[in-house]
């Protein structure tokens, strides 16, 4: 669920257990970019639980979008290892940091 937040512009929330194709990551981007209409805006990612996210996913979120830095925010040892795969892509298109407490991704994100 993405949606527009009072605290920050952005919050993307993944389905609990998700596994994330390329599909999945390519609508999120696109509504990402329809909501920022045009503005850069950070975003805080909930991804805690999620299963998997696909190589072709990870790809996609290597790709500009309207997010000017992305939190992400997780719960487990799973989706700490889940973000260093995103966090490994070569190239992430603005600062990218993962966070198992929302209040310290939220700071982090406010410090732009």
């Amino acid at each position: 669920m993405l949606g527009v937040d009072n605290v920050l512009r952005l919050r993307l929330r993944w389905a609990r257990g998700i596994s994330i194709v390329e599909d999945d990551a390519r609508l999120a981007m696109a509504r990402v970019n329809e909501l920022s209409a045009g503005a850069s805006h950070p975003m805080l990612v909930d991804m805690a639980t999620t299963k998997s996210v696909s190589r072709g996913a990870r790809t996609v979120f290597g790709l500009p979008c309207s997010a000017s830095r992305i939190a992400l925010l997780g719960s487990s040892q799973v989706d700490k290892v889940i973000a260093n795969f995103i966090l490994g892509i070569s190239t992430l298109p603005c600062p990218t940091r993962f966070f198992t407490s929302e209040q310290a991704a939220v700071d982090w994100l406010k410090e732009e």
